[in-house]
């Protein structure tokens, strides 16, 4: 037999309402989460901080806010207690259960993941998918969202990921709205009427870079990602997005390809550290598969 000597750690307790307040942003919600009051999630975090001997909250402004102790401390136990609730779901079984959710964009659901899922559910049909078709960015968590499907650089500290697919940004229309490619550049681009997924700032943040803003009264048309791509091969405006949800639609031709904007981004698979169960593994090996060439063994953080 052997026994394991721990450093003296702070009381379960204390940790749990931190953990609390770190999900839901407050205290009132952080009680609410725990069946606590306020005050009791407040004194909770007082002790720990006394324990720890460091500031947790930064409690100058009109709203706490996490420390960079405190940001590094809510990142561990997330992964503490994400690790113990991954444990109880494979002994009781409930993990199994439950299916697997995964989050992404409306556009990236519907062009991109839903095509190939069939292939996942010929692989493993004992195993449940929900997909969240969101594009918010919504925490993952235990017992919550197990996987997401996120566009960026691949850097979101505390959460593991791994590059899915590289996508750089692409304008495209129907060809009926465009008597024939605009010879005066991007400029020109503003005059037309423009698309965008609701929740996201791809359109606008591109004509911002390239200083060509639309002009008064085109306005933006915001739509759920789907809807866009519906709009767009409608001819109704013109629609900045990640060229790997267009590609369909590119080579069979109900969209053309006016502009790239070549910016090192793309999908990235992105989950909390920590054991995963079998149902999420299976999934994120199937993930892992459907990667582009050379992209499988891409680090995350470039």
């Amino acid at each position: 037999s052997y026994m394991i000597v721990w450093p003296r750690m702070p009381p379960l307790a204390a940790l749990r309402a931190f953990a609390a307040y770190a999900e839901a942003g407050n205290v009132s919600d952080a009680g609410a989460r725990l069946n606590v009051s306020h005050a009791a999630i407040s004194q909770q975090i007082r002790a720990l901080e006394g324990f720890l001997g460091t500031t947790l909250l930064d409690r100058s402004g009109r709203k706490a806010e996490l420390t960079e102790d405190g940001l590094r401390l809510a990142r561990a136990v997330e992964t503490g207690f994400g690790a113990i609730w991954t444990e109880i779901e494979e002994m009781t079984g409930a993990g199994q259960a439950r299916p697997v959710v995964v989050s992404a964009t409306p556009s990236m659901a519907s062009s991109w993941l839903l095509p190939r899922l069939a292939g996942f559910r010929a692989a493993h049909p004992g195993i449940d998918l929900m997909i969240d078709a969101s594009a918010e960015v919504k925490p993952l968590r235990p017992g919550g969202i197990d996987v997401a499907l996120r566009y960026g650089d691949g850097n979101w500290p505390g959460l593991e990921t791994s590059l899915l697919v590289r996508s750089p940004v692409v304008v495209v229309a129907a060809p009926a709205l465009l008597s024939a490619p605009p010879a005066e550049g991007v400029t020109a681009l503003a005059r037309y009427p423009w698309l965008q997924e609701l929740g996201t700032t791809e359109a606008s943040d591109f004509l911002r870079r390239q200083g060509a803003l639309p002009e008064p009264g085109q306005g933006m048309v915001s739509l759920p990602g789907n809807l866009m791509l519906e709009a767009a091969r409608a001819g109704q405006g013109l629609a900045a997005m990640s060229r790997v949800s267009v590609e369909a639609d590119l080579a069979a031709g109900r969209l053309v390809e006016l502009v790239r904007d070549e910016m090192k981004k793309g999908y990235y698979i992105v989950t909390v550290p920590g054991p995963h169960r079998p149902a999420l593994k299976a999934f994120l090996r199937w993930l892992g598969r459907q990667s582009g060439p050379g992209e499988r063994a891409a680090e995350g953080h470039e």
